[in-house]
């Protein structure tokens, strides 16, 4: 059965929670992640001290024309308490309020993922340090019940004093002589 949605095919949710693609967006989402660069850059922007310069700059400057500069020039009343600044400080603020949450979120996320894959390499790293603690193990063992030069030599001591102890009547005479075995 084919499918017409492509977001029906989206494995990376859980079915409720799967949505269709919104009108403007492209296929695989790429006008949502550049909203949300922009956001994050506008957020950014905010952050610094020259946008608070800048905005502090823009307050007086506004302040000032409207209170040194003719009667007929000025747009802003200064009787009424700058009414127009605070509109467009109050339209900046509302603004800028969801952009630093959505840059937030957007962190937030990363984060997520990020601890998500240092948690998971952490379990990898535990799980091969223990291996190769067992492997170590492992070879002590093994090199504790493997044989020493010392071992041999003294086993080899032992099975020529028996041969030697042996009376030739038991064996072929030919074969007991102990001038043709080589001492260890």
């Amino acid at each position: 059965m084919a499918r017409n949605n492509r977001a029906d095919l989206r494995l990376d949710a859980p079915k409720g929670l799967r949505t269709s693609n919104i009108v403007g967006l492209g296929r695989n989402g790429h006008s949502r992640d550049q909203f949300g660069r922009f956001t994050e850059a506008i957020a950014r922007g905010m952050g610094t001290p020259w946008f608070l310069l800048g905005l502090t700059l823009f307050a007086v400057a506004w302040i000032s024309w409207n209170t040194l500069a003719p009667e007929a020039w000025r747009f802003d009343s200064v009787a009424l308490g700058f009414i127009a600044l605070t509109l467009v400080l109050s339209m900046q603020a509302s603004y800028a309020a969801p952009m630093i949450l959505l840059a937030q979120n957007r962190q937030d996320d990363r984060d997520r993922v990020q601890f998500e894959q240092d948690r998971q390499r952490a379990e990898r790293t535990l799980a091969d340090t223990e291996y190769l603690a067992r492997e170590v193990v492992a070879l002590r063992i093994a090199i504790k019940d493997m044989a020493s030069k010392d071992f041999i030599r003294a086993e080899l001591r032992a099975l020529l004093e028996h041969l030697d102890e042996r009376s030739p009547s038991d064996d072929d005479p030919e074969q007991s002589t102990t001038e043709s075995r080589p001492h260890v």
